[in-house]
């Protein structure tokens, strides 16, 4: 079921600069998780775009909301690598990417709404849990988030085109895994995510 989110929760904070947050990318094998931080500075403005959790648009719904949103709110985002995943594990990661995206804003928040039931220590804020489908902030940051991360998998795969990156996001589809197989496993795999470790553990048996 679509749900239209709302300013509710922002205006019910009190607070004039709310920033949602949000990430994009946790369940892919390779790539960085990203993270967005949306502030709109007038709550009263019209909005001639769908803003919605990012997963219930299609592309071109993301792609016209996404270059609304980005001349029209304050907004940033951030990243944690793959390395820095494997290091920390991904929901460490994706807290640090938040707080890096909230961080990147030109001005700071009074106040964050974080989407999920977990939050970065260092921020001033509260989690909603499916906020994407609540609050308009947080919407619109997962459509930044989610437009941010797909550009750097498109990316990505200009310079490894045999892993589809471009088309499967990293995510692991029978055809990416069979191309892991076949060609290996690079720099921006996540090594510590399982279908990854399998792979690294059977050539290192091999090799043995």
């Amino acid at each position: 079921m679509k749900t239209t989110p709302t300013f509710d929760i922002e205006n019910e904070t009190g607070f004039e600069l709310v920033a949602g947050v949000d990430e994009a990318g946790r369940g892919p094998l390779c790539g960085p998780v990203v993270a967005a931080a949306v502030i709109f500075p007038n709550r009263n403005i019209e909005i001639p775009v769908v803003i919605r959790d990012s997963k219930q648009m299609t592309a071109h719904m993301r792609a016209t909301a996404y270059e609304w949103i980005t001349h029209n709110t304050i907004w940033a985002t951030a990243q944690c690598s793959a390395s820095e995943i494997d290091e920390m594990n991904i929901l460490r990661a994706s807290l640090a990417a938040m707080t890096r995206a909230v961080q990147n804003l030109d001005c700071t928040p009074q106040f964050c709404l974080i989407d999920g039931n977990k939050l970065p220590p260092e921020l001033n804020a509260t989690p909603i849990i499916h906020g994407d489908a609540k609050s308009l902030s947080i919407a619109a940051a997962s459509i930044i988030a989610k437009e941010t991360r797909d550009k750097i998998m498109h990316e990505l795969a200009q310079i490894y085109p045999m892993y589809g990156w471009d088309k499967n996001s990293g995510y692991p589809t029978a055809e990416h895994l069979h191309a892991m197989d076949k060609y290996g496993i690079n720099e921006h795999y996540r090594k510590t995510y399982k279908p990854v470790k399998e792979r690294i553990n059977k050539n290192e048996t091999t090799h043995d």
